[in-house]
């Protein structure tokens, strides 16, 4: 369990970086700017909701140039966000901000639900561009982006949110091609790379392609790194994270850990996506949680799940069982909410350190 002193010696950490008046990196030259990571708004998570709900806080995350300033004195090397509309000024001025920092800007925008909403898509599409993104992240409709075993009651009901999903990127696609800007479709923790890959070629265009996720299909039993390789020639952006699972009941628990502490190679991942993207730009999405438990030994997981071959079961289970955390992985939800903001400031902190120092980021 994260206990009160592990969140406290967070603090004491996350204060004590914040008093450095330059990141470790600070020195790098400036050709390494365009190869640094950058981060997803999703590792801010707790920040993010505290900002939504209302509460007071000195930096208010949700504001695109406010966490844009927040991620360059980290040494970030860019965002990746939700933009919104804020007007082309806004735009323009958060586009000028990044390009003087160094910094790349990816957005974040929901599909278009049907016919009716592809003015608001077009609407999100032109902010981004004028913020100067070239990709923007997408997911499938909201139950579908989820976790499928946990949303969905039967194979038949999740296929048919699935249809719904690839029909709004059919409809988004003839926008972002008009725009010149792709589409980074993510592998959640919903479709398996086989459903996925039949999406994306369904949909057949230049700018509909992969946010590859590093850590999410180890919910749906599917190799981490044959996952990346997978979806390496497809990759317009990353989501790098590192994963710890543990056994048990009913399945094991999945938890993002800082990079380095996991069990993922990942200067095997950082390679492999680059060997086939040189310029595809990585985003941290280290989001400090509690676990999450995938029961892969329920009836519930499996009435969506019944055409995954049984040894994709196995070949996870010996994952866990050899390579699982023997001490309990961290919680949090029960600390008080400045040492769960701590702890989220530290985790990318540490993540940003050990990208800069072992993966060339």
């Amino acid at each position: 369990m994260y206990s009160r002193r592990e969140a406290l010696l967070s603090i004491t950490g996350a204060a004590a970086a914040m008093a450095l008046a330059k990141p470790i990196w600070a020195q790098a030259s400036p050709e390494s700017k365009s190869s640094r990571l950058g981060i997803c708004s999703d590792s801010y998570a707790l920040r993010f909701r505290a900002n939504k709900d209302g509460g007071q806080d000195k930096e208010r995350f949700t504001e695109p140039l406010e966490f844009l300033d927040h991620c360059h004195r980290l040494g970030a090397g860019g965002i990746q966000m939700t933009v919104g509309r804020r007007g082309e000024s806004y735009a323009v001025g958060l586009r000028r901000q990044a390009e003087t920092y160094g910094m790349f800007v990816e957005a974040s925008i929901g599909l278009p639900k049907d016919q009716s909403d592809l003015e608001r898509f077009g609407a999100d599409v032109a902010m981004a561009e004028n913020s100067g993104a070239k990709v923007i992240r997408v997911l499938f409709p909201s139950r579908a982006s989820g976790r499928r075993y946990e949303a969905f009651n039967s194979a038949a009901e999740f296929h048919e949110v699935c249809e719904q999903g690839r029909r709004m990127l059919e409809l988004a696609e003839p926008v972002a091609a008009r725009h010149k800007i792709r589409l980074a479709l993510e592998n959640h923790k919903d479709q398996r790379v086989p459903e996925m890959l039949e999406t994306l070629k369904r949909v057949s265009s230049e700018y509909v392609g992969v946010c590859v996720d590093t850590g999410n299909n180890i919910a749906l039993l599917e190799d981490p790194m044959e996952v990346i390789e997978t979806w390496a020639p497809w990759a317009f952006a990353a989501h790098l994270k590192d994963m710890a699972v543990q056994e048990c009941e009913d399945g094991f628990l999945l938890a993002e850990v800082p990079l380095g502490e996991g069990i993922l190679d990942l200067p095997k991942v950082v390679q492999t996506l680059r060997s086939r993207h040189p310029e595809v730009h990585f985003s941290l999405e280290m989001m400090t949680r509690d676990p999450l438990k995938v029961p892969c030994l329920t009836d519930k997981y499996w009435a969506v799940m019944a055409d995954v071959p049984g040894r994709d079961l196995a070949r996870t289970l010996r994952l866990v069982r050899a390579r699982g955390r023997k001490e309990a992985l961290p919680r949090i939800s029960q600390l008080p909410l400045s040492e769960q903001f701590a702890a989220e400031e530290e985790n990318v902190r540490k993540c940003l350190a050990y990208a800069h120092e072992h993966l060339d980021l």
